[in-house]
């Protein structure tokens, strides 16, 4: 199992950057890179606890679908989203907010488990691993963007970020 961990200082309040979290929109904004995009389930605002979505996106030149769950929620400290069907043996991530004075920390813990065995562990080595902690770099970028500029969508022109 491979286990990814990211913290992110945001100068929001903490309601603002739980919601940004599970904002589709934002979500499908901030994976723009690769065309991801909601096809099914929640499509669009905020995602609650027992709601799926199924994303598709284009990573590593091909389309793939991957359809996750939010299993657990308690607003505005921590959800987990978790692979439903994709291509992962298992894939959880938990999006932990913590308030210090008036920042907020967002903590992102990803572990994930490769199919194929040998060759799936050393895809992850050589590929894998390196390009999911950039997608998370990326992505909080982005969320901690809006967040302190109080911004609940996506900009509509990307030149207007």
């Amino acid at each position: 199992m491979t286990k990814i961990q990211r913290t992110t200082t945001i100068n929001a309040p903490i309601e603002i950057v739980f919601n940004n979290s599970r904002n589709i929109d934002i979500h499908q904004y901030s994976a723009s890179k690769t065309n991801e995009t909601a096809i099914a389930g929640i499509t669009s605002g905020l995602i609650n606890k027992g709601e799926t979505v199924t994303w598709k996106g284009k990573h590593f030149g091909i389309y793939m679908q991957h359809e996750s769950i939010i299993s657990e929620m308690d607003f505005p400290n921590y959800f987990v989203d978790e692979q439903v069907k994709g291509h992962f043996k298992s894939f959880k991530h938990e999006h932990i907010f913590q308030r210090k004075e008036n920042q907020t920390l967002m903590i992102d813990i990803l572990e994930y488990e490769t199919p194929f065995g040998f060759i799936g562990k050393l895809m992850d080595k050589i590929i894998l691993k390196n390009h999911l902690k950039n997608f998370i770099i990326y992505r909080n970028s982005i969320l901690k963007e809006l967040s302190e500029n109080h911004q609940h969508q996506p900009p509509q022109n990307r030149n207007t970020f």
